[in-house]
């Protein structure tokens, strides 16, 4: 039997609801981390995920022979696979081991492709980003700090355009309006013996007539990396 009445329509719509929420919760964090972070991402979603929400690269300068990177002269590439959640409570430490456990199967069997996709592809290095509203719990933060898979934790608060209160992004693009409330490496990715090789980090940056006001910013060896993504098609990503 079919459930009817007000109850039944009330829940459909409370679950419409929550998927557009989350939906424009990912679209927001990609146009973030494109536009702050040079990484290029797609939505994955749906049933045969793999537990990956969005998956992409992300653009960074290198010294490296191109020939051998990601076939852009003065750069490399590194695959990220990500979960994005736009839940009330913090982001517990199962998280943190359901990545841990993409990044085992992205290295055993490569990247994640659409259903019915044979082609084969080599596989890149990978970092697991890790993206939520609501913060991380301090098991989920200490369990990414002491992984020995490279792992980026990104607090992003949901953007509430009637907040006055809200910190703001010393931007105008609308999508960009409030600063993520922390991006953290772990030492598997930001360690000089980690993925990054210690030339990479994250800094927020102020200025002195809007002390509240910042932006977050990439630099390598000490100077700071303007944001840059290639033109890539999105099933290449």
């Amino acid at each position: 039997m079919v459930p009817h009445g007000p109850t039944h329509t009330l829940s459909r719509r409370l679950a419409l609801s929550a998927v557009h929420r989350g939906v424009a919760y990912e679209e927001r964090s990609m146009a973030l981390l494109q536009a702050r972070l040079s990484m290029s991402l797609r939505r994955i979603g749906g049933r045969a995920d793999g537990g990956v929400d969005l998956q992409g690269w992300w653009w960074l300068p290198s010294d490296d022979d191109p020939a051998t990177l990601s076939g852009v002269p003065g750069h490399r590439r590194l695959r990220v696979l990500a979960q994005c959640k736009a839940e009330s409570k913090k982001m517990g430490p199962k998280y943190i081991r359901e990545m841990e456990g993409v990044l085992h199967r992205y290295h055993a069997m490569g990247p994640f492709e659409e259903p019915g996709t044979q082609e084969s592809r080599s596989v890149d290095p990978a970092v697991g980003l890790m993206i939520s509203s609501s913060s991380f719990s301090k098991a989920a933060a200490l369990l990414a700090h002491s992984s020995p898979l490279p792992l980026i934790l990104m607090y992003i608060p949901e953007y509430d355009p009637l907040d006055e209160n809200a910190p703001q992004v010393a931007c105008e693009d609308p999508e960009e309006q409030q600063i993520p409330g922390f991006v953290t490496f772990n030492p598997a990715l930001a360690a000089k013996g980690g993925l990054l090789r210690g030339e990479f980090e994250v800094r927020w940056e102020y200025q002195a007539h809007a002390p509240a006001e910042g932006r977050l910013g990439l630099w390598w060896k000490g100077k700071r990396v303007e944001s840059w993504t290639p033109d890539v098609d999105q099933e290449d990503l």
